[in-house]
């Protein structure tokens, strides 16, 4: 099977947005490309981050979400040459193994005349990624609620209010996010369910309203952030000095170690005031201005 080559393009995301943990996603202006060319052997090679680490096999997870489409329609896949562009760093929380996944079962799914639909292929990448909430938005674009009920995903897209954008602040040192899962409790309390529940009602509510002054409020959480604590004690400092600029909100980006800030205006006064923070707390990284981005995963020819 002979192709004419082409590029997946898929951004990056953002999940839980402080308290909605593992059901609500936001995607990112930070792509990783990935060309797909028709080739006589296997191939794929890595450019930019985790070029050093990354597979450069079939266990590469662009590549095992490729085959999956396959062997799920139960046909015979092409042979292809994968070239990996990553922009999104690895292990920061920002969605680089859900990038990843999407790339390569939009890929697939390309070549076999989109076997599958939207939804179903958002059902097969939850099922390889595990959670919802940064694939839902890395294919979907946006911001988008994702929830699972059993074998099915329901996603709902909530409105991006305009002018609304991110500062990250991303340390030089990674989380996995098998570790970060991992100390958080099997249970918690009663009390603090409820003020999760109300700050997720509340942040969807300032989103789709355009209430950004309930935003500081609505990136409240008390189910995974303090526990999450030991593995960046810097973190918290780092989150209120960026309140103090008038940030509208912060958080921790999925498992962390990024921190994503919401701001309108004052973004210079952000980053000042973050880098500096961190800079006190020895802390090594770098910051980056961010569009929030409705677009998802995409074919350019």
């Amino acid at each position: 099977m002979s192709f004419q080559e082409f590029i997946v393009r898929v951004p990056a995301t953002t999940a839980n947005l402080g308290p909605a943990f593992d059901c609500v996603g936001m995607a990112l202006g930070l792509w990783n490309d990935v060309v797909i060319k028709s080739s006589d052997s296997f191939g794929l090679t890595v450019e930019g981050s985790g070029m050093e680490g990354l597979p450069k096999d079939k266990t590469n997870l662009v590549a095992k979400a490729f085959f999956r489409v396959f062997n799920e329609i139960g046909v015979e896949a092409p042979t292809v040459s994968i070239q990996c562009s990553n922009r999104i760093p690895i292990a920061r929380g920002l969605g680089s193994s859900a990038a990843a996944i999407v790339a390569g079962l939009k890929a697939a799914n390309h070549l076999s005349h989109c076997h599958f639909s939207t939804s179903e292929l958002l059902d097969l990448a939850v099922k390889i990624e595990g959670h919802p909430d940064n694939v839902s938005s890395a294919l979907l674009g946006g911001v988008q609620i994702a929830i699972t009920d059993g074998n099915k995903i329901t996603t709902s897209s909530v409105n991006i209010p305009e002018g609304l954008r991110v500062v990250l602040f991303i340390p030089s040192f990674t989380i996995s996010t098998e570790k970060a899962r991992s100390i958080l409790p099997s249970n918690i309390s009663r009390d603090d369910a409820i003020f999760n529940v109300g700050r997720t009602a509340l942040l969807v509510n300032a989103l789709a309203s355009g209430r950004l002054e309930d935003l500081s409020l609505a990136t409240e959480d008390r189910m995974h952030q303090p526990y999450r604590k030991p593995l960046f004690p810097a973190a918290k400092v780092i989150m209120q000095e960026a309140l103090l600029a008038e940030a509208l909100g912060a958080f921790l980006s999925g498992s962390g170690p990024t921190i994503v800030v919401l701001v309108k205006e004052h973004e210079m006064s952000v980053v000042y005031r973050i880098a500096e923070a961190a800079r006190k707390a020895n802390i090594p990284g770098d910051t980056r201005i961010l569009d929030i981005t409705s677009v998802g995963a995409h074919i350019l020819s």
